[in-house]
């Protein structure tokens, strides 16, 4: 379900719901600014209890979701319970990850308040907690019952949460529908047609493969070098995933004749959007460990997903160390 947030007032009236006890997690930032419209619009979660989280990253850690499974118990939520994450992408990993572990499994709602979370993190139900410096490593593959676009929190957002949003969509054109991704980079204006069709396309790879071990690692396009990227540079996630996919770009031209126009083409978008970083081979060797540490890797070999052509991704290509560093020294 993509619809606002008066349509999940309508489907939260229906006799599925009734025994629900409703949870809203929440960070400070959507508690100021996302919970009222909330509350206001869906009468069924006027009397939820609610739990607040750190901000961003921090929220996303074995501690923070162990606190909340105990607030949780002393509230003695049971299998009735469900935990409504209204937030950007962290509160939704969070929220689905403690959702997948309590009582074996409760359900939740995704009310995804940032761009990047309405066409990535909400969608797909891959659920996680950044454990022992990895992002991501800990999770389960859990749906959520319910996602909610609700295009009236992007007015929240400043330009550069916007353009982290962005560049995830940017991705799901470049390895699903080529005329997609022309129509992003051809102009800023960003629709709310666009995203919910940028969402409705990643659904239908995730639930092709709802476990990841086939079509849905076409979504992984630049995220191997752009998770590093966000770790060692301490970048936004949507904004390292940009300049990954630049990296997955040049090695694509190298290794599997992705067509060097396409590769221009993005990078002079790319750069109009931010300021490319520019790494050393010091840099490089110390980002390396952590794309050894990927999960899409097999026996200590970095795979990576690469484009033929716009539309045309190739899942599971090995890629060398020389081969990473030569493109990230291309990044300037």
């Amino acid at each position: 379900m993509y619809g606002g947030l008066r349509t999940l007032g309508r489907e939260l009236a229906k006799e599925q719901w009734q025994d629900a006890k409703y949870i809203i997690l929440l960070d400070e930032n959507t508690f100021q600014c996302c919970l009222p419209l909330l509350i206001s619009r869906v009468e069924a979660l006027q009397e939820a209890e609610f739990i607040e989280v750190p901000v961003g990253e921090e929220c996303k850690s074995l501690e923070v979701a162990a606190q909340v499974w105990q607030t949780l118990m002393e509230g003695e939520a049971n299998r009735n319970a469900v935990i409504v994450n209204i937030g950007g992408g962290c509160v939704c990993d969070l929220g689905g990850f403690v959702a997948a572990g309590y009582k074996r499994g409760i359900r939740y709602i995704n009310v995804p308040t940032t761009l990047l979370s309405m066409v990535d993190a909400a969608i797909g139900g891959k659920t996680a907690i950044n454990f022992g410096g990895v992002k991501n490593s800990i999770g389960h593959f859990y749906r959520p019952a319910l996602t909610v676009i609700e295009s009236a929190f992007l007015g929240t957002l400043p330009v550069e949460e916007l353009l982290n949003g962005q560049m995830e969509m940017v991705k799901t054109a470049v390895v699903t529908t080529p005329t997609l991704f022309e129509q992003l980079i051809a102009k800023d204006d960003i629709t709310k047609v666009q995203i919910i069709e940028v969402a409705r396309l990643k659904n239908v790879v995730t639930q092709r493969d709802p476990e990841d071990h086939s079509i849905r690692k076409i979504l992984n396009f630049g995220h191997t070098f752009g998770h590093a990227i966000e770790v060692y540079s301490h970048l936004p996630h949507g904004v390292a995933v940009g300049i990954g996919m630049r990296v997955a770009m040049y090695l694509s031209v190298k290794k599997i004749g992705l067509s060097e126009e396409v590769y221009l083409v993005y990078s002079k978008w790319l750069k109009s959007k931010i300021s490319m970083p520019k790494y050393n081979l010091k840099d490089i060797e110390q980002m390396l460990p952590l794309m050894h540490q990927d999960k899409k890797n097999a026996s200590g070999t970095v795979r990576c997903v690469l484009l033929q052509e716009l539309g045309a991704p190739v899942i599971d290509v090995n890629v060398s160390d020389n081969e990473i560093r030569d493109a990230m020294l291309h990044l300037v």
